[in-house]
């Protein structure tokens, strides 16, 4: 499969879907330094690795930062939300596929 389209998610942030199976999917995130994605939760588990750049993640209320070449996972249902700390590349990998990035 090729990549799909960008889709803006935020002001600043904007994903595609890089790779897209049965049980799982690969999504790359770009953010411009500042951009953030607020605080959500969903039932897929996620690991996000940082490609380039620098991320302030909260998880549950704390505060974890990830550079590049590092990784963070996230449970299902935990709430989580991240800031790009400069200009940052992120591949989201999450299990099962999300629904609904699917056909945007």
């Amino acid at each position: 499969m090729a990549d799909s389209e960008w889709v803006t998610m935020t002001e600043g942030v904007k994903r595609r879907i890089k790779v897209d199976g049965e049980k799982m999917m690969l999504v790359e995130v770009r953010f411009e330094a500042g951009a953030a994605v607020p605080q959500h939760a969903h039932p897929h588990e996620q690991i996000s690795y940082v490609a380039s750049g620098r991320m302030a993640f909260t998880v549950n209320g704390e505060a974890v930062e990830v550079a590049a070449g590092e990784s963070l996972h996230l449970p299902s249902n935990v709430q989580h939300a991240a800031r790009a700390l400069e200009e940052s590349t992120v591949l989201d990998t999450f299990s099962p596929p999300r629904e609904d990035f699917r056909g945007k």
